[in-house]
């Protein structure tokens, strides 16, 4: 459904995005991840053809976005992060007028403006429809960009920070609605909060420094976290420095630290990348006759993942930049 091959986009001298490439298959939801700057807007925008690539292909729907850009804004809803609305105008009447521009018969404009309202909470309360949209608050100013990219039912969906302004129930509602909108409909999504990236696609693509960083499914980036796991573990009947000791002569162990937790010891040892001290742990305890009343493993999480992967790539663009300045 998207297809980006080498993708690069210079703004003068700044280099925004960097020979990118990925595959997007009809009914996924797509992810764009990174930190701000990372040149995820600048991707959507190249691929909505509302500007050119510097050099490399892509194509959305089967068309191509430089030679067949008409096609390809028919076959596309895009709403970018700052949704574009005439304050003046009333909802219901800017929505009328997007439909005539979409070429929506115009016998047909007022039952589509009526499904994409009911869809995105424009119907309640009644006089929504009729408020002036410079009076809308942000959250609803989103609602009303989502409902224009709807209207004409297009089969791909580019969605700039979908959720921005909107309240956490509102930000549940949207992540139920862009979820519900699969298998009619392939969405890209951009954000750089990863929670709420991880919690709506089934495939996440990270952007750093106008690069790929990683590209994957979430579990499947789960299983390329790294660093250091911890074992937590809770222990009494011994004293404090003899915990410790017993803890950090325990092979594989990189550090250990004791801390008070009311009558028990609260332990925290740091393994080695991908080790699970968990059962040396217990079987010290258990040869001691030591009480044990926790003991769980933490390793990085995917969020560790991100700022990791982010920070490495960033590192190396100014590395590249610099050599080439």
């Amino acid at each position: 459904m998207i297809d980006v091959q080498k993708l690069t986009k210079w703004y003068g001298r700044v280099l925004a995005v960097d020979s990118i490439s990925f595959h997007v298959d009809k009914g996924m939801i797509v992810g764009l991840l990174g930190p701000n700057g990372a040149g995820k807007s600048t991707t959507m925008k190249v691929l909505t053809c509302f500007q050119p690539a510097s050099s490399g292909r892509a194509s959305v729907a089967g068309f191509d976005v430089l030679s067949q850009s008409l096609e390809v804004r028919k076959n596309v809803g895009y709403m970018p992060e700052a949704v574009p609305l005439y304050p003046e105008m009333r909802v219901r009447e800017f929505l009328a007028f997007r439909a005539a521009l979409r070429g929506i018969a115009a016998r047909e404009r007022a039952r589509e403006i009526d499904r994409v309202a009911e869809r995105c909470w424009l119907s309640q309360p009644e006089n929504m429809l009729n408020r002036r949209l410079g009076e809308l608050s942000r959250g609803y100013k989103q609602r009303v960009g989502l409902a224009e990219v709807l209207l004409h039912n297009p089969p791909v969906l580019i969605l700039d920070e979908p959720t921005i302004g909107l309240d956490p129930a509102q930000i549940r509602a949207m992540r139920d609605l862009i979820k519900s909108l699969t298998p009619d409909h392939t969405v890209i999504l951009s954000s750089h909060i990863l929670a709420e990236v991880e919690q709506t696609c089934n495939h996440i693509i990270i952007i750093a420094g106008g690069r790929i960083a990683a590209n994957g499914t979430p579990a499947e980036l789960r299983q390329k976290v790294v660093g250091p796991s911890r074992v937590v573990a809770e222990v009494r009947g011994c004293e404090q420095a003899q915990l410790l000791e017993a803890a950090k002569k325990l092979p594989g162990v990189i550090d250990a630290e004791i801390s008070p937790h009311g009558n028990w010891h609260r332990l925290l040892i740091r393994g080695g990348e991908n080790s699970d001290l968990r059962n040396d742990v217990f079987q010290m305890a258990a040869g001691r006759n030591w009480q044990l009343r926790e003991l769980r493993r933490e390793v990085a999480s995917l969020e560790d993942f991100f700022v990791q992967i982010t920070y490495q790539q960033n590192l190396r663009t100014g590395q590249r930049l610099g050599a080439t300045a």
